[in-house]
């Protein structure tokens, strides 16, 4: 499958490059002055200097949990999910908005999330399936 970009929009290059690449993990590609490229499970994300930035808000709801629109991250096999889960509860310094939890539990299209912040206040959520054919089941 072809990765997806994202550009969004973040308040300081330095600190952005601290938590997409020592705290999730991601490999840094190409930069300047105003903008970074990060490999998120193999998808180019642009984080673009913009020091103004604002917080998504929390105004979205996913069964019966209030979650924060916009939001970006990734879909995961489980082990790849839980590797990322464990690695971000060992951490102090973790924005957390959703503790890792399962939803949708005994349906179909159960998948496990978690939702955290970068630094700038863009929201991510992270989503593991035990099979990825469930991503879009109802």
């Amino acid at each position: 499958m072809p990765p997806f970009h994202l550009a969004f929009p973040v308040r300081d290059l330095n600190e952005t490059r601290t938590f997409y690449g020592e705290v999730l993990g991601c490999r840094i590609g190409r930069s300047s002055d105003t903008w970074v490229d990060f490999d998120l499970y193999g998808h180019q994300m642009s984080a673009h200097l913009r020091p103004g930035t604002a917080l998504a808000q929390r105004d979205g709801a996913v069964d019966g949990v209030v979650v924060p629109i916009p939001h970006f991250g990734a879909v995961l096999p489980m082990d790849e999910w839980e590797k990322l889960a464990a690695r971000l509860d060992a951490r102090d310094d973790i924005d957390w908005l959703e503790r890792p939890m399962v939803r949708f539990k005994g349906q179909p299209g159960e998948q496990a999330t978690l939702f955290i912040r970068d630094p700038s206040g863009n929201a991510l959520e992270f989503k593991g399936f035990h099979s990825l054919e469930q991503v879009f089941a109802h």
